[in-house]
């Protein structure tokens, strides 16, 4: 309590952070508000950054990585396809971890249940085709929920363009694209399809996505109606191998694993229901998802088949008012999910002794997870005058699992016989039940001396209880998870400010994650990690003249362990090492020009050079690269738009890691060219 005590002071007594509203024709991806916006959230005072439709359009992107750039201090490492792994002030996280510590919304509301996340979880979006992608850096679960430990990705679609639009688009590696939009004020329907053979041997993919809105007015309630669809079918790759083996044009588009895939799809209802009273404003919004995905763990030993799926429903209920000189909001949020998970293998491993002794064939997991969520939470903001104001919000939240074993207790084969070397890999854990209950809260202030400029500084606490694969899908013979929650504790101070032309925000923070969840040296799952991030985040924008603007944002974070421990797979954690996979350096740069009926944008994308094992005996030196895009308006209705990736045909790897004793990478593409049109219909 003394600690927390000691950092509030600090924090309402230094101050850097905050909003101030630019003009719209020198924006840095400026916060617009929506009905289904993050920033509905009064608490939320800290680094929020939207990317806007215009954006978007510009930017086209085959892969989530090359929008998510225009913000700071996040980095959605590509992987094989539409594969990725997030980080947000974070290092890219991997397994249950790079989706737990991440909450992703689609117009507010969670893609995925708690507990069942997919660490590929954007491509379940269709943020191709969004009207905005807002992304909250640093804690949010007061506001938001567990999975928000590290920071939030909102993608909202319920903006009207009406009129109908239709483009067709084609490129290297056989790509195609074809998307359709119909909207009026009331409804709306979004589709977009692609393909492509893939740069890289047996890495083609075919992506569907649909949404769906409708608008009604029933007995006083406004309501928005939102349906979302969306499959993969990609063929996967596997890491290349040795070092800067993403340098060698012999390797840089071979494929190790031909016999990879992943197939997903899913499917979400949302309703946001709305009504006001005479001093309040109650939101009801009601949700069904359902979800499946089969995939060949190609980078396993034996290569097992994981098959998962989840169906869950919930609501979210905001009340929602304003005294004097307090604004205020109270909820409640639950949602029950029926999941489940198998994994197979069909053919003996192969390898060395130990690995086809204690991976046999066979069925390793075979379960089914039921979980219930509750959570209760409010938001409040006292204005004290002088433009300055105090925000505070928390959240109580409790998950519990039910978990049902459908296979053999323990870790032996398929006929109940016992591996060699102590046991089979895979365990599984006896059928039982546990629960999780969390708190997190923000406290902050505010403070706008004038109409260009503001300060802030808040100090929060988030959390994420352990996923279910954390919980039950275990390894090496540990019969029982004993973990906690993780929990992250973050103080972060900055400005932004609108002036002539210039836009600009600036924010300083320091997080520590405690309890983190790792598997030891042994293989059992265990939560005494810790680890810490400090950094500074920058945006800036400058308005040349009517033609020409320029955008640059970035981040510079030191991430280090807190703890020492041996890890698996003989990773060895020292206390004071920088985190693996963690740049120091992020950053982008943008040159927009508007030439008559032409535009232009060239795009400048910095990865820094990082350690890729936790020892620190291996690293990547990072890379630069260069983007173009253009549109060319034919008329009022036809737009002609082409962009080159990766201008300069650089080499470098979209990911880079170090384990079994060597480098492993996921090469980039080498220059790229895509050209399309797109009309407006009656």
């Amino acid at each position: 309590m003394r600690q927390f005590a000691a950092t509030l002071i600090l924090s309402l007594s230094a101050a850097i952070v905050g909003a101030a509203e630019p003009n719209a024709d020198d924006t840095i991806e400026e916060v617009i508000v929506y009905g289904t916006s993050v920033t509905d959230a009064r608490a939320n005072i800290g680094s929020v950054t939207t990317i806007d439709g215009d954006s978007i359009d510009v930017t086209r992107a085959n892969h989530v990585n090359e929008v998510m750039v225009r913000i700071p201090g996040v980095w959605i490492s590509r992987g094989s396809g539409q594969e990725h792994l997030t980080a947000i002030r974070s290092a890219v996280l991997t397994g249950a971890g790079a989706c737990g510590g991440f909450l992703y919304l689609e117009n507010g509301v969670p893609i995925r249940p708690t507990g069942f996340c997919n660490v590929n979880n954007l491509f379940e979006v269709n943020t191709e085709q969004a009207d905005a992608i807002e992304v909250i850096r640093g804690p949010a679960s007061a506001a938001f929920g567990g999975n928000a430990l590290h920071g939030v990705i909102n993608t909202i679609s319920t903006e009207s363009r009406p009129g109908m639009r239709a483009s067709v688009e084609f490129g290297s590696e056989s790509h195609g694209r074809a998307r359709v939009a119909y909207e009026t004020d009331s409804f709306a329907m979004r589709v977009s399809t692609a393909t492509t053979d893939g740069y890289r041997d047996d890495t083609g993919f075919d992506q569907h996505k649909a949404n769906l809105r409708w608008a009604t007015t029933t007995n006083n309630w406004r309501a928005i109606h939102t349906l979302t669809f969306t499959e993969l079918m990609q063929e996967s790759g596997g890491f290349v191998r040795g070092f800067e083996a993403y340098k060698d044009s012999a390797l840089r588009s071979t494929n190790p694993n031909p016999e990879a895939y992943r197939n997903a799809w899913a499917a979400r209802l949302t309703s946001h229901w709305t009504r006001d009273f005479d001093d309040v404003q109650l939101n009801v919004v009601p949700y069904a998802r359902r979800s499946t995905m089969a995939f060949l763990q190609h980078f396993l030993p034996g290569q097992p088949l994981e098959r998962n799926a989840q169906t869950s429903f919930g609501a979210i209920a905001r009340l929602s008012g304003s005294t004097g000189r307090v604004d205020w909001r109270i909820g409640v949020h639950g949602e029950t999910m029926a999941g489940m998970l198998s994994e197979v293998q069909d053919t003996p491993t192969t390898g060395s002794l130990f690995l086809r002794t204690t991976r046999p064939a066979g069925t390793h997991y075979d379960y089914d997870i039921d979980s219930d969520m509750i959570a209760a939470f409010y938001d409040i903001e006292i204005d004290l005058g002088n433009e300055f104001a105090l925000v505070h919000s928390l959240r109580a939240e409790t998950v519990r699992y039910d978990y049902t074993n459908h296979h053999l207790v323990g870790n032996t084969k398929d006929d109940g016989t016992a591996c060699g070397f102590g046991g089979c890999l895979y365990t599984r854990p006896a059928s039982g039940s546990d629960s999780f209950t969390d708190v997190g809260g923000r406290l902050g202030f505010t403070w706008q001396p004038s109409d260009n400029i503001e300060w802030y500084g808040v100090y929060g606490l988030g959390f994420r209880p352990p996923q279910a694969t954390e919980l039950y899908r275990l390894q090496s013979g540990q019969t029982t998870a004993d973990i906690s929650s993780e929990e992250i504790r973050s103080i972060e101070f900055g400005t932004r400010f609108a002036g002539g032309p210039w836009v600009g925000s600036v924010a300083l923070f320091d997080e520590v994650v405690s309890d983190q969840i790792f598997r030891d040296a042994d293989g059992f799952n265990v939560s005494d990690g810790e680890t810490s991030a400090r950094g500074i985040e920058f945006e800036l924008a400058y308005q040349m003249n009517d033609a020409h603007r320029f955008d640059v944002v970035g981040s510079h974070t030191n991430h280090e362990y807190e703890f020492d421990r041996r890890a698996a797979l003989g990773e060895v954690i020292t206390s004071g090492n920088e985190v693996d996979t963690a740049p120091e350096w992020l950053a982008s740069a943008r040159w927009h020009a508007r030439l008559g009926r032409f535009t232009s944008e060239l795009e400048w994308v910095l990865v820094g050079e990082h350690f890729v094992n936790a020892a620190n005996t291996a690293s990547y030196e990072g890379h630069r690269v260069f983007h173009w895009r253009t549109r060319w308006q034919v008329s009022d209705r036809a737009v002609v738009f082409g962009r080159i990736n990766n201008l300069l045909d650089e080499e470098f790897a979209d990911r880079a890691d170090f384990a079994f004793g060597s480098y492993r990478y996921f090469p980039s593409l080498p220059r790229q060219y895509f050209v399309g049109i797109e009309y407006e219909l009656d």
